[in-house]
């Protein structure tokens, strides 16, 4: 696949990416578990298509110690028996988050349900964390940025 545009070529996007990974820079720094970011960041980009973010994530998180087992079960975490239940939260809030176009939006059972396992901080974090990848999801994927190219920590 080839990239329809050279999104890092134009004089515009440095000036936007550079906002969206400060925005990431203060997330990384919340109290947020660096694991629960990086579960609902593959989650909402299977959802989306994103296959550099997909590339991206899975590499950052296997590089940070999260097995196998829990990355190739992300897509199926109802199934899974390998996450815990905040994280199941963070991920069925992630989903809906995602999929606002699909329903009246987030539930209040998702909602309270996750605010059962996150302080306020760590939900405003979750949120954030959940719209930061979609805006990142839907440029790459508009722009068909392809995947596989992606060493761990490359934009650390």
């Amino acid at each position: 696949m080839q990239a329809r545009i050279d999104a890092f070529g134009t004089e515009l996007a440095p000036k936007i990416v550079k906002y969206f990974v400060s925005a990431n820079k203060v997330l990384v720094g919340s109290t947020l578990p660096a694991a629960t970011q990086e579960l609902v960041k593959i989650r909402a980009s299977q959802i989306n298509g994103c296959g550099w973010c997909l590339d991206m994530h899975t590499k950052d998180a296997a590089a940070a110690g999260e097995t196998s087992v829990r990355l190739n079960l992300v897509g199926a975490w109802r199934e899974a028996t390998v996450f815990t239940e905040a994280e199941r939260a963070a991920l069925e809030l992630a989903e809906q988050g995602t999929r606002i176009a699909d329903s009246a939006g987030v539930t209040d059972d998702v909602w309270a349900n996750a605010a059962k396992h996150y302080d306020e901080e760590q939900l405003m974090a979750l949120v954030a964390t959940i719209a930061l990848i979609n805006a990142f999801n839907r440029m790459n994927v508009i722009t068909r940025q392809p995947a596989g190219g992606y060493q761990p920590g490359q934009y650390a």
